[in-house]
């Protein structure tokens, strides 16, 4: 008969091992808020926003000095898709970015004003009544906000850099100033509906969407 296989004493007598536990860098999960195709969408969103600053025409007869171009529109998608933040994110960035093209940077002050009224108030709506009704309802309040920060931002801006007398631009807030950034505000808010329910399931993967506009 074949002897018995021995196994060496310190073998034997050696406990088993446990399974070594996940390390540290691959136990910490991904706590980025915004994923990658976020940022590139954000950061795409941010590049039409510029170029359509270059896209202007006047609203009120008689009044070209005022010109309208539809740059806040792809803010507004990006903070209904991606949140407030990203809203503000690519408003503010576009503000600048038109600030430092047309080296207008009174104008950028009061846009950086007025976009951060549009589309904060907008976003943080929708963001908590998440369908068609909390769209329009934060539109009109983003409307409504950014055409008092508009007055507000002339009434301080105008007169300080460009030296405009205050009793000049107190005259134009009935007449010129709320007209125009109401109807800028109007014609925003509808680009904003029709664009964002056409490339809402494009910007928006389908797992990560929920029911509403």
């Amino acid at each position: 008969m074949a002897d018995k296989p021995t196994m060496h004493p310190a073998t034997a007598s050696s406990p088993v091992r446990p399974a070594k536990a996940p390390t540290a860098q691959k136990s910490i999960a991904n706590t980025n808020v915004w994923s990658t195709r976020v940022l590139v969408t954000i950061a795409l969103l941010c590049a039409i926003s510029v170029l359509l600053t270059f896209v202007e025409f006047p609203l009120l007869p008689g009044v070209a000095w005022l010109s309208y171009d539809a740059s806040f529109m792809p803010a507004m998608v990006c903070g209904f898709a991606y949140g407030p933040a990203a809203g503000l994110a690519c408003g503010v960035i576009s503000v600048v970015a038109h600030g430092i093209l047309f080296a207008d940077f009174t104008g950028a002050l009061m846009n950086f004003l007025v976009v951060i009224g549009y589309v904060l108030p907008a976003a943080l709506v929708y963001k908590r009544i998440h369908n068609f009704k909390g769209a329009v309802i934060g539109l009109a309040l983003g409307v409504v906000v950014a055409v008092a920060m508009a007055v507000l931002g002339n009434l301080l801006v105008t007169p300080a850099w460009l030296g405009v007398p205050l009793d000049a631009v107190v005259a134009m807030i009935v007449p010129i100033l709320i007209p125009f950034n109401l109807l800028k505000g109007i014609l925003n808010s509808v680009l904003t509906l029709v664009v964002y329910k056409a490339i809402s399931n494009l910007i928006t993967p389908k797992k990560d969407q929920v029911k509403g506009l």
